[in-house]
């Protein structure tokens, strides 16, 4: 009550429960009970004591279920209210099969632009200024140049001659976006 009447109009409306502790003098007494009976576990949630063969089966139905909704589509509210991410888990990852070979490139790839962070963030201990930014520009945009042939060098041989700048936009946005990021970054 005291600490409630000494706050002012200025003081911030919490500022003195950091001082609030609980004392041994204040029992904290209660009771928790489960209730007795026969229940299922559909009708309280619990899946505690589910087996696993159970649990597995009944989300494999779930998935398959949405599925279904997916391929003959009509009005469902289930969809919506009983929602998981294990089919779309499932799509990306069969999904994913088909690239991982160009991910582990494109990750290899960034340590350019590694190097390059780590030479910007000396350049920005040693002082910020016109100077700086234009080291940093330099040394990110080579780096940038530098992550984005190495792997079209390595992807080059994947696609026709005539597609090939098909294969080097993306790429040339992600090693963007990462180089914007190095440039853009100043200490708080």
């Amino acid at each position: 009550m005291a600490a409630a009447e000494g706050l002012g109009a200025s003081d911030p409306l919490f500022a003195g429960l950091a001082d609030v502790s609980i004392s041994e003098e204040i029992p904290v007494e209660g009771q928790i009970t489960v209730p007795v009976g026969s229940h299922s576990p559909d009708e309280d949630g619990s899946t505690l004591d589910e087996p696993v063969r159970e649990t597995i089966m009944r989300d494999l139905k779930a998935v398959g279920k949405k599925f279904v909704h997916v391929l003959y589509p009509r009005k469902s509210s289930a969809l919506l209210r009983d929602w998981d991410l294990w089919g779309p888990l499932v799509l990306c990852v069969s999904l994913a099969l088909s690239f991982f070979q160009s991910l582990c490139v494109l990750g290899y790839c960034v340590l350019p632009l590694t190097v390059g962070m780590l030479v910007c963030r000396l350049v920005l201990l040693a002082g910020s200024g016109t100077i700086s930014f234009i080291i940093r520009l330099v040394v990110v945009l080579a780096m940038f140049a530098w992550s984005t042939l190495a792997s079209t060098a390595f992807l080059a041989d994947s696609q026709p001659p005539n597609r090939k700048a098909l294969v080097v936009y993306p790429i040339f946005l992600f090693y963007f976006v990462i180089s914007w990021m190095i440039l853009t970054f100043t200490p708080q």
